[in-house]
């Protein structure tokens, strides 16, 4: 189940909102301003607002904009007014959907059992982004290596250091933030990058005398680029 805030300060419609989702098995909070709103989703995580336009403090509208500038939990507008161009402009400022008052609770069920669908599904299904540079193909999502199109046999850590540094190429990357970013150090033994960078060249059909893909600047750090 869902973990939703109702932002409405129409008491009696709100009190029927909570006792409706409540009844639904869902964990409900509810605010009756806009900063109200903003301070709740600071501090907690929800899974869907219903966000009410009439706030006494601010504008739906606003409170929405200002919403979408901290989370992108998804936001069903709930509003009396049925102004074609103003809910286009309400969808186009990020809002997930609406429901023109009055609404049954059967509709805003429905709705809200959509909106969810749609954002699990994104999370189930992360785009993929393979990272080339020049024979390589690395996906960082599968946790594959290629080079030419066979698949390299790379330990965890090495394959860490090629999509890292496959994710900038041409760039110079300090050995300092190669510590902290593939070993999680703050500080370490430079030994370390040059024993796993060997075995990597190896791997890659390399050594550090005659470079193709990795190059090593002396007291600057590590590249990664495609043979010349």
């Amino acid at each position: 189940m869902a973990s939703v805030l109702v932002v409405e300060d129409d008491q009696f419609v709100r009190s029927a909102l909570i006792r409706h989702l409540t009844e639904a098995s869902h964990t409900v909070r509810s605010v009756g301003t806009a900063l109200e709103a903003l301070r709740e989703v600071a501090h907690h995580r929800f899974d869907v607002v219903i966000l009410d336009l009439g706030l006494p403090d601010l504008d739906g509208a606003e409170a929405l904009k200002m919403l979408r500038g901290i989370t992108d939990v998804p936001v069903i507008i709930a509003t009396a007014r049925d102004d074609e161009a103003e809910i286009v402009r309400l969808l186009n400022d990020g809002a997930d959907d609406y429901l023109t008052k009055p609404f049954s609770v059967e509709h805003l069920s429905a709705r809200m059992a959509a909106v969810l669908r749609r954002t699990q599904a994104a999370d189930a299904e992360p785009p993929s982004r393979v990272l080339r540079v020049g024979g390589l193909a690395i996906d960082p999502l599968r946790r594959q290596a290629e080079l030419d199109g066979a698949v390299l046999d790379l330990t965890r850590r090495e394959f860490d250091l090629l999509a890292f540094l496959a994710g900038r190429p041409g760039v110079v990357v300090a050995r300092r933030e190669l510590l902290a970013e593939v070993w999680q150090q703050s500080y370490g033994d430079d030994q370390t990058i040059d024993v796993h960078l060997s075995w990597l060249r190896r791997k890659l059909g390399e050594t550090a005398a005659s470079p193709r893909y990795l190059h090593t600047l002396r007291g600057v750090g590590v590249k990664l680029e495609p043979p010349q």
